[in-house]
């Protein structure tokens, strides 16, 4: 048998059954109406950002990247638990404004930006996380026309990345950020433009559970932003040290310890030089901060055997968790946590393959791993869906449409 990801902490089992909030399994679904279903734990939520905050130095606001999960209810949830919001489209943007988001919390990253995304940032005062310096003057050229002041920001592209990464987004030639050397002339030219000055988004890589890798990192972004302040003459009013915070989801994978990381940065802060004396920071999560708040539930609808093999057929699939089906990045496919929801504290009976509804063999939600003997109508839970799962995945992929959600 080939082992399941972790549980996280903080799920029971309720007369057998997955309890999620409070709320037996079965009980959500016949209130969403319908399987397949992502359950999003508003205590779960608050608990996971409290013990962040308790971890982290007083004053570092805590931003949430919009991209993880932009689900409505859950925007307006974070509205009241974290200092920011950081954008990757106009899109983005306006779920942020619908769920009630100040456009002053709201930052924009991302390559690409279209002249009208650029030109309603700067009408609603959003700041702009510059990508390259095409894009610098293309917001100054629409700021001028509108009559408008820009509030700008430089996204650092840093000669360094976040080891261990899942994802590298610093270091090389990457398409997001300027280049460090080219930094401080593009700082120095939007300031003598009239822009207003927010300072640097450096962002070297995510999915992280190495602590010394995180502390690494922030400690090497920092002397970045040093030398990039001091090269630009000019002080830095805001500073985004990216994020990068992991969460576990393999087999094997342990938590990233947070309090160490926040131990390290207090003792930093404690010795800034003065020319960031004044600097406020900030760290940008996503999934970190939603991850582990999420479920997605789907029911079998059949069980069959080929070949001797079980295979247990659910009306879910790779168009709602395309993470956990292997495509989605990952090099080698391994398995996460997965239970059977229904029959949830019972022992393990059988070796199963979970998969989907899709006609590709890409659609596999558990591969050859232990579960209780499962039937249809049996419901199956992947943990970790809060982040990455309906809104990173093809919904629409073979016609079956998205999944329901739900905040509880």
């Amino acid at each position: 048998m080939k082992p399941l990801g972790p549980i996280p902490a903080g799920f029971a089992a309720v007369d057998g059954e997955l309890v999620i909030a409070g709320h037996k399994a079965s009980d959500l679904v016949e209130r969403a109406g319908d399987t397949p279903l992502f359950v999003y734990s508003r205590t779960m939520l608050r608990n996971h950002i409290a013990r962040l905050r308790d971890a982290m130095p007083e004053g570092l606001a805590i931003h949430y990247a919009v991209k993880a999960n932009p689900y409505g209810p859950v925007l307006e949830l974070m509205s009241e638990l974290v200092d920011g919001f950081d954008v990757a489209s106009g899109g983005e943007m306006a779920m942020a404004f619908k769920a009630g988001v100040s456009p002053q919390l709201v930052s924009f990253a991302g390559p690409g930006k279209r002249d009208t995304e650029l030109a309603a940032a700067i009408h609603h005062g959003v700041t702009i996380n510059l990508e390259s310096e095409g894009e610098a003057e293309r917001a100054l050229e629409i700021a001028s026309r509108d009559g408008r002041t820009a509030r700008l920001a430089i996204r650092v592209n840093p000669d360094f990345d976040l080891k261990g990464s899942g994802m590298k987004m610093g270091g090389g030639a990457k398409p997001f950020g300027v280049d460090a050397e080219r930094v401080p002339a593009l700082a120095r030219h939007i300031i003598k433009q009239g822009a207003e000055w927010r300072g640097f988004h450096i962002f070297a890589g995510s999915q992280a559970l190495s602590a010394d890798a995180l502390i690494d990192t922030q400690s090497q972004t920092i002397d970045l932003a040093v030398r990039l302040a001091a090269e630009s003459g000019a002080p830095l009013p805001h500073c985004n040290l990216g994020g990068g915070f992991g969460i576990p989801y393999f087999p094997g994978d342990e938590p990233l310890d947070i309090m160490e990381v926040g131990t390290a940065l207090k003792a930093r802060f404690t010795a800034l030089p003065p020319i960031l004396s004044e600097t406020r920071f900030c760290i940008e999560l996503g999934r970190y901060l939603v991850g582990g708040s999420g479920v997605y539930l789907t029911r079998i609808v059949d069980r069959k055997v080929s070949h001797g093999e079980v295979f247990l057929v659910t009306d879910g699939g790779l168009h709602h968790q395309l993470a956990a089906s292997g495509n989605f990045g990952t090099v080698v496919r391994r398995n996460y946590p997965v239970a059977i929801a229904t029959r949830f504290d019972a022992p393990v009976e059988e070796e199963a393959t979970i998969v989907g509804c899709l006609c590709t063999p890409m659609d596999k939600l558990a591969d050859k791993a232990g579960f209780p003997h499962a039937e249809v109508g049996d419901l199956v839970a992947i943990f970790c869906a809060g982040a990455y799962g309906a809104s990173a995945s093809p919904a629409q992929f073979l016609g079956h449409g998205p999944a329901l959600e739900m905040l509880v």
